[in-house]
């Protein structure tokens, strides 16, 4: 039994892992590197046809967006993933082939007029295609047995629609092992999302560790504090720019705004809102359609009056590139959410370009941003940035909420550690920035956890927990 390290080692994105048991292989995330993780993905550093089955933690890039890769590599067996994760997939990996081929092409004219070779895009829409083909929804705690000793099942992990931590049951002759991996854990409390649940055993445990060197804000007038920024920009004459990974944090904000709009915390409870994403206007469907399913009691609640909380009056959604562009040149004061996320690509950067400059204008962080990002950068309290080859100031004021993360922080990690009854025999912390990982590992070995950050492409004989392959630091 063999337990080895492909992704998000000691560095935030790309998950992927791999275990070796009972002659199968079995992978858990297959995901992107991005921001300053980001590399040439075009590389697996395994032989996809020698995989067996995958099990997908949740939806989001960085732990799915390599999964058309591994099939056009030639992986041809089953995708596990909680429902709404299949059906939010779907959409996700579109986009994503979408953005590869649209990247490759407009590469590739640049290529023609240098001289250069042209490039193929990391995989198509065809490739996509195929890979959903492959996914097998499941439910939580339903119990899955893929080989002959292996077995998992999912619990929920609190982070966005489908999100799940997964139980691996492993059995050969009188050896039985268990591990834990956590995906990414939830923050408490959230909007829509019920909050984790909590796992009682393992002998090893994967755990993420984002935000494992600090606390979010534990502010309970954080919604009043939201609704003053708004009310004050939208006042100032300007617009309150938010960037938001399409799915999960722009539901979770659509909420929140809807509180404030129906408790009337702003001075004009009807200013527009535009959510100008295709992929975030997609997402926002489905998360409608399993709310009833998968959203915390508080949504089911309001869910029974016939009323929906990701949809209202003054909400726009701008699918077409004509309507997104209009937003920059409509004078009248409004809130744009809008991707990626850590402003990396997407049509976020052209409403930052067109606001930034502006001190009437509010930019508003609700998320993780990687180092090396736009966003990072913004919330570093850069002067002036290049946006499109244009230097760009930055007079707009710029606010950061950790406490609407989708990610636990520091003490929503430990609860979630400290829940096993039994302390696991090894504690492995991956998802993570360097210096964070490190300091989060320092942290459970001061606890008597004996933890460690892997380096990637290191494994781990799974029988008494040793170091078997040292890996490499990227």
């Amino acid at each position: 039994m063999k337990l080895s390290f492909y992704g998000a080692a000691r560095e935030v994105t790309g998950s992927c892992f791999c275990i070796e048991a009972n002659e199968k292989k079995l992978l858990i995330d297959c995901g992107m590197h991005q921001g300053q993780d980001e590399k040439d993905d075009r590389q697996l550093p395994f032989y996809a046809p020698d995989i067996d089955f995958v099990i997908l933690t949740h939806g989001h890039i960085d732990h799915s967006g390599r999964l058309p890769l591994l099939v056009k590599n030639g992986f041809n067996g089953k995708i596990y993933a909680i429902k709404a994760t299949c059906d939010l997939i779907t959409i996700m990996l579109k986009d994503s082939a979408q953005i590869q081929e649209t990247d490759a092409k407009m590469e590739n004219k640049k290529a023609r007029r240098a001289g250069r070779e042209e490039v193929m895009p990391l995989y198509s829409m065809d490739d996509v295609r195929e890979t959903l083909k492959l996914l097998v929804p499941c439910n939580y705690k339903e119990t899955v047995e893929l080989s002959d000793g292996i077995k998992f099942n999912f619990v929920d992990a609190g982070h966005i629609l489908g999100s799940a931590s997964v139980e691996i049951f492993l059995g050969k002759g009188g050896l039985t092992r268990k591990i834990v991996f956590s995906g990414d854990i939830g923050n408490i409390n959230q909007p829509i999302i019920k909050d984790p649940e909590y796992i009682d055993a393992a002998d090893y445990v994967v755990m993420e560790a984002t935000y494992g060197d600090r606390n979010h804000e534990k502010n309970p007038g954080l919604i009043l504090e939201f609704a003053k920024i708004i009310d004050e920009a939208l006042s100032r004459g300007g617009n309150v720019i938010i960037p938001s990974f399409a799915v999960g944090r722009t539901q979770g904000l659509l909420y929140l705004i809807y509180e404030i709009k129906e408790k009337k915390l702003v001075s004009n409870p009807g200013f527009p809102v535009y959510v100008d994403s295709p992929l975030a206007s997609e997402a926002t469907r489905l998360y409608y359609d399993d709310l009833r399913i998968y959203g915390d009691l508080q949504t089911k609640e309001i869910l029974e009056k016939g009323l929906n909380p990701l949809t209202y009056p003054d909400l726009t959604f701008t699918d077409l590139i004509e309507d997104s562009i209009a937003l920059n040149y409509d004078t009248a004061p409004k809130v744009i959410i809008s991707s990626s996320g850590m402003c990396e690509g997407g049509r976020i950067r052209h409403h930052l370009k067109h606001n930034l400059w502006k001190k009437e204008c509010a930019v508003v962080f609700v998320g993780f941003q990687a180092r090396g990002t736009l966003g990072r950068m913004l919330l570093d309290g850069i002067k002036k940035v290049t946006i499109f080859g244009d230097e760009i100031a930055v007079l707009a004021t710029i606010h950061n909420f950790t406490g609407l993360s989708a990610h636990a922080d520091k003490n929503g990690l430990l609860k979630w550690i400290n829940s096993f009854s039994k302390k696991p025999d090894k504690v492995f912390i991956v998802h993570s920035e360097e210096s964070i990982c490190d300091e989060f590992v320092d942290s459970l070995n001061a606890s008597g956890y004996s933890a460690v950050a892997p380096l990637c492409k290191s494994a781990y004989d799974l029988n008494n927990g040793e170091l078997i392959n040292a890996g490499i630091k990227i």
